[in-house]
């Protein structure tokens, strides 16, 4: 039983070869126009970039940074001063929440405010970046934009074993400080520009990330729908440009014709997704996939054999049976001989066989030719159908030993190696079945009159590689802008371009755009660098600034678009997770790996397709590492807004609904958090009970409670122990006692019990969920 509380304290491993080292000559100086392409538009997003020089400012004393000066001009002109800075406390909770993604412990708290040193601030900075924390949040951000997931979508919604191997490649490439470029050119065509290396094969997993129906029956329908995806997703992630609004017909708002959108398509006409790829060092989780698998197929060896001599007469009649159930246009593909397949058939051949289920077939050719009337009638198949099924029961009964999770093989794209592309045409009104002219690979004019220079090799078109080297060059005039303007967001609660993937005409614009491409020219000149661009932010002043409202800049800047006031963020959906481990003492802070699937609400019902782990030390991993099933969101985080892996998730969504307080309070799971949190406190403060509320406050918060809220807080203790006492004499409640106490019989039931209440009503509290 749960009793209620006091309304007033509740809120209302990766697998690398060593690849080339990114080529110096992508640092370059600021473009001309020239070497832009000549930008046919006037729209400010394709305008090259320059490198603005910090403004003149009155007051020099707070500029810290160049960004700074370029912050605070606008602020003077609007005769507004920016805000005092924050207590060294609070900036640490907030500085570790944006880099890390959850809250300080007090150790690293007090360190910080006792560390008078000159370069304290930059020390702290530094090892927030070094930290693998880092690479695990700036991850989690780039996977939203990525649609990343573990299972496939649509109605079957299989697992994708080997996805992992992408996240962790992101993980990595954030933790390493590549060169964003470099990281650029990776997802979009590794496997062209760096062959060989595994690391970038896997970074293919990018555009291998788009959900699919393994049982489409249009195998020509659905080429053009990944090839959609793929070329939506690369407008958006990269460019900022709804170029998927151009498909039916030329944009609305944009200068983007359908001619450029196919022309943008046709990069990607060759990319075929490859599931079987096998990894060629394995690591200790390839070895126990290896002994988990091998133990399953000896238990089923027999069963299968018996299967197998079922589909072994039918085989090649209940392929061309299961043909049959596909559009007239996929079947002609499907029973073309080998030597007559164009690039088209060729994808279509290799989709087939890589979701082909050769035991499903046959039993599906046996079932619907055992009945009177079939085509194809045969009495013998009812009996055999019949045996067919009793022999998938029996493999079902040995499904448990199958390992679940983990694998041997890397997901990614390659072109089959063929450098043979399939035509791309204009689709009238976007209609796959209605092509019109044929088009070849082009970039939008209006950003720029390159042309594409590519070079075919003899195992791929060389198109991808083309389009990446375009997209991540220094003179194209998006690419960095978009960026730091995500980076800029994630810290600040909004970019500097609210609308962070339309930098079109229908998004807004920049409210300071000399800060805009001061970032982006400079992130360019730093190599690329992620973490500098990071380092520069955290250092600033602007981003030292109190978040504690001001009537002067309500009225004169009512959506603090100028940063007068820091603006305070409810913590995203993992961030709430993972800081409540991190306050229990409970978070398992390995890197990398499989996915994991913590323990879920009872009335979830999501069978087979979430079993649940067993052991703390899966449950309890980071929330980037819990299981990302399209069909079934972790409920926890979908509940806090978390990103929807069906298509690009640009920014998280904030809502506040009575169910996300319900949620936490009524988990089983966050209970037992706080019990293993008043546990942690009555460890590290001792038996006085004033310093435990001291402790509480510490790790929750990053500060102490005020006069008030102690003697809030002490009420609190005194009704709820009464009211337990009342409770465990009449039999209707057990004591739920702290967790994990050194002196355990030592504690008063009632009296911890009610403490345990209370740790539970704080960590739900309003404060805790938001980053100030």
């Amino acid at each position: 039983m749960r009793l209620k509380l006091v309304s007033a304290l509740l809120w209302g491993v990766t697998l690398a070869l060593p690849g080339p080292a990114f080529a110096a000559e992508e640092k370059a100086a600021e473009p001309t126009k020239a070497e832009a392409g000549g930008s046919k538009s006037k729209h400010w997003a394709y305008q090259p970039l320059k490198s603005p020089e910090a403004p003149a400012v009155k007051n020099q004393d707070w500029v810290r940074t160049p960004i700074d000066a370029f912050v605070l001009a606008p602020l003077e002109a609007k005769e507004l001063a920016p805000s005092p800075e924050i207590e060294r406390a609070a900036f640490i909770r907030r500085a570790t929440l944006d880099a890390w993604g959850v809250i300080p412990t007090p150790e690293e708290v007090e360190a910080f405010v006792n560390d008078t040193s000159d370069n304290a601030y930059e020390k702290l900075a530094d090892r927030l970046l070094a930290s693998p924390k880092y690479g695990e949040r700036q991850a989690r951000r780039w996977l939203d934009l990525a649609r990343y997931a573990d299972s496939s979508g649509f109605t079957n919604d299989e697992n994708r074993d080997n996805m992992w191997r992408y996240r962790d490649y992101v993980v990595k490439s954030f933790n390493d400080d590549k060169p964003y470029a470099q990281f650029v050119q990776e997802q979009l065509a590794g496997d062209e520009i760096y062959p060989g290396n595994t690391d970038a094969l896997i970074a293919t997993g990018f555009i291998r990330s788009y959900p699919d129906d393994s049982n489409s029956r249009d195998l020509v329908q659905k080429k053009f729908q990944n090839q959609t995806d793929i070329t939506d997703t690369v407008g958006e992630v990269f460019l900022a440009q709804t170029v998927g609004c151009a498909r039916c017909h030329n944009h609305k708002f944009d200068k983007i014709s359908m001619k450029e959108y196919y022309q943008l398509q046709s990069f990607f006409a060759n990319v075929n997704a490859v599931d079987k790829i096998p990894v060629p060092v394995k690591g200790e989780t390839e070895q126990e996939w290896e002994k988990a698998n091998a133990k399953w197929e000896e238990a089923v060896k027999e069963i299968k054999a018996k299967r197998q001599a079922l589909i072994d007469p039918v085989k090649d009649k209940a392929r061309k049976y299961n043909y049959e159930r596909f559009s007239l246009a996929t079947q002609a593909a499907l029973n073309k001989p080998e030597r007559q397949w164009t690039p088209e058939d060729r994808w279509i051949n290799h989709r087939y066989d890589s979701n082909e289920n050769e035991a499903a077939a046959a039993l599906a050719f046996y079932k619907d030719n055992s009945a009177k009337g079939a085509y194809s009638y045969d009495p013998s198949y009812q009996k055999k159908a019949e045996e067919f099924n009793e022999i998938n029961k029996e493999l079902k009964k040995w499904e448990k030993l199958k390992p679940v999770k983990g694998s041997v093989y890397i997901s990614a794209v390659s072109e089959l190696g063929h450098p043979q592309q399939p035509p791309t045409h204009v689709r009238f009104a976007g209609q796959f079945d209605k092509p019109l002219e044929e088009v070849q690979p082009g970039f939008p004019a209006a950003i720029s009159s390159e042309q594409p220079d590519i070079k075919p090799t003899a195992v791929s078109s060389g198109r991808r590689a083309a389009l990446a080297k375009w997209i991540a060059s220094p003179t194209n005039p998006l690419t960095a802008r978009v960026f730091v303007n995500r980076v800029w967001g994630q810290y600040f609660g909004k970019g500097i371009v609210e609308t962070v993937s339309d930098f079109g005409k229908a998004g807004t614009k920049p409210t300071n755009p000399e800060l805009l491409d001061y970032l982006a020219s400079n992130f360019i000149q730093q190599n690329w660098s992620v973490k500098k661009l990071h380092k520069e932010i955290l250092l600033s002043s602007v981003y030292r600034q109190d978040s504690k409202p001001r009537e002067d800049v309500a009225k004169a800047d009512p959506d603090n678009k100028l940063l007068a006031v820091f603006p305070r963020q409810r913590l995203e959906a993992e961030q709430i997770r993972d800081s409540l481990l991190v306050a229990s003492a409970k978070l398992e802070d390995s890197v990398g790996g499989p996915p994991v699937f913590p323990e879920v609400p009872k009335g979830l019902n999501a069978g087979d397709k979430w079993p649940v782990d067993k052991t703390a030390k899966e449950t309890n991993r980071r929330s980037l590492y819990v299981f990302t099933k399209r069909s079934v969101p972790y409920p926890m985080l979908d509940t806090f807004d978390m990103a929807s892996a069906q298509q690009v998730h640009s920014k998280r969504d904030v809502t506040t609904t009575p169910l996300q307080s319900l949620a936490l309070f009524n988990s089983d799971t966050v209970f037992g958090w706080s019990q293993a949190l008043a546990g942690r406190v009555i460890n590290e403060a001792g038996a006085d009970e004033s310093d435990q509320l001291e402790r509480l406050y510490q790790i929750l918060f990053a500060r102490s409670p005020t006069d008030a809220e102690k003697e809030t807080l002490e009420g609190f203790l005194a009704e709820q122990e009464k009211v337990i006492k009342q409770k465990v004499a009449e039999g209707k409640f057990t004591a739920s006692v702290p967790v994990g106490v050194k002196d355990a019989e030592k504690l008063d039931p009632v009296r911890s019990s009610a403490f345990v209440d209370l740790v539970h009503a704080v960590a739900n509290s309003n404060e805790f969920v938001y980053r100030f």
